[in-house]
């Protein structure tokens, strides 16, 4: 199974590019445990912070794709579907005729919370709404402007988040579709390809969760549950969800500030309806174990991990589970679990050479038309190994020699 790692990238960072190759340079990279790390193939991007530098972007066309922000609608329209375990709220961008990528957060985050920041990276805006029509799924009553959720409504299990999935699918008239999802939403997403793999084309998971709850996490989940219930969100509940989410570099400290991106999260975790949070961590307390499962996902995956993120050793347990012809993990340095707010920058080069493989290009790289059925099987699996994608690669170097 292939291995990435991507160095922190700020606004406007990239992978560098040498004579239209991208370079893979190693530093402080971790080996991960045991017989995991053997075989695999890491890769650290290197940001380029200079404007100059910037143009020299690492895309296969070697130029940089120019996206109005404020032109791409972020309203979206937004739908409510009555499935047959509830009514769910999806907001949807782009053209329907396009193929379809679903969206699932992480506990009390939506769309606007959890993958704002990805959208408003403009290489990454251009690369998913040129290809795709989004659709982006809220858990049970976490949209905005969401009402309480009535105490007589039972609680939905994961199996019943995920059957939720598929009565949205047959509503708007879809066959199968590309998944995109952060921790407890990829944990959502994979159940829902383990159980409807015809209609899952590729899974790209956050930080996701595999395995029932670490002892750890379900006393977290369940002190959660009890200020929530008892006080509300309360700047206690807020403290340990934005542990959850991010690093310790844009969660500040005594010394420092919190970063602009953690402040926007506190703000908008004050507009959650605490009962509604409540259920979903209720429901992601009580999942079960995937592991199983995993080798029987006929779709390709691709994972990102912070390396500070609470569920790194699980994604990485998931990583060797799955089929290692059809997966790849991508760990980024210094990052918390929500990369997608956190350094959206670091996803675009996988999750381009990811939908390669689905014949899917950002538009300055290929005028082909997005509106064809997906077919990643008429692609060969060995598209995304590394000697495939023209990588140079230099044996990683552990924390200790790097200090060294």
């Amino acid at each position: 199974m292939r291995r990435w790692e991507s160095k922190q990238a700020a606004a406007g960072a990239s992978w560098r590019q040498e004579e239209g190759v991208v370079v893979g340079e190693t530093g402080g990279g971790r080996i991960g445990r045991g017989s995991e790390s053997r075989g695999h193939a890491c890769l650290t991007a290197r940001p380029v912070r200079s404007a100059a530098a910037a143009a020299d972007m690492g895309d296969s066309g070697g130029s940089v794709v120019s996206v109005d922000v404020e032109r791409i609608s972020f309203g979206g329209k937004e739908h409510h579907i009555q499935t047959n375990h509830g009514s769910v709220s999806v907001a949807i961008y782009g053209e329907h005729d396009k193929p379809a990528l679903i969206t699932y957060p992480d506990i009390a985050l939506n769309h606007m919370s959890c993958f704002q920041g990805l959208l408003f990276c403009p290489e990454a805006a251009s690369l998913l709404l040129h290809n795709f029509c989004i659709y982006h799924i809220s858990p049970p009553g976490h949209e905005l402007g969401a009402a309480p959720i009535l105490p007589s409504t039972p609680v939905a299990s994961p199996d019943d988040l995920a059957d939720q999935i598929a009565d949205i699918l047959d509503f708007f008239g879809l066959d199968s579709v590309m998944c995109l999802g952060v921790t407890a939403g990829a944990y959502i997403l994979t159940l829902f390809a383990t159980k409807y793999r015809e209609r899952v084309l590729g899974l790209i998971l956050v930080s996701p969760l595999c395995k029932a709850p670490s002892w750890s996490e379900w006393f977290y989940n369940k002190v959660m549950s009890n200020l929530l219930y008892y006080y509300g969100m309360c700047n206690v509940v807020k403290d340990i969800l934005l542990q959850r989410y991010f690093g310790k570099g844009v969660r500040g400290g005594s010394a420092e500030p919190e970063s602009d991106i953690v402040q926007a999260c506190r703000s908008f975790l004050d507009q959650r309806q605490c009962v509604n949070v409540w259920r979903f961590i209720q429901t992601i307390n009580e999942r079960k174990d995937l592991t199983e499962n995993l080798k029987q996902l006929q779709c390709r995956t691709l994972i990102f991990v912070g390396e500070n993120s609470q569920f790194h050793a699980e994604a990485v347990h998931m990583t060797a589970k799955l089929d290692r012809r059809y997966s790849a993990l991508v760990e980024v340095q210094a990052c918390g679990s929500v990369v997608t707010e956190e350094q959206p920058h670091a996803m675009l080069i996988p999750m381009e050479y990811f939908l390669m493989g689905y014949g899917l290009y950002r538009p300055s790289q290929i005028n082909c038309s997005p509106r064809s059925p997906l077919n990643p099987f008429c692609i060969s699996p060995e598209l995304l190994s590394p000697e495939s994608m023209g990588v140079k690669l230099k044996p990683i170097k552990t924390r200790a020699n790097l200090k060294a």
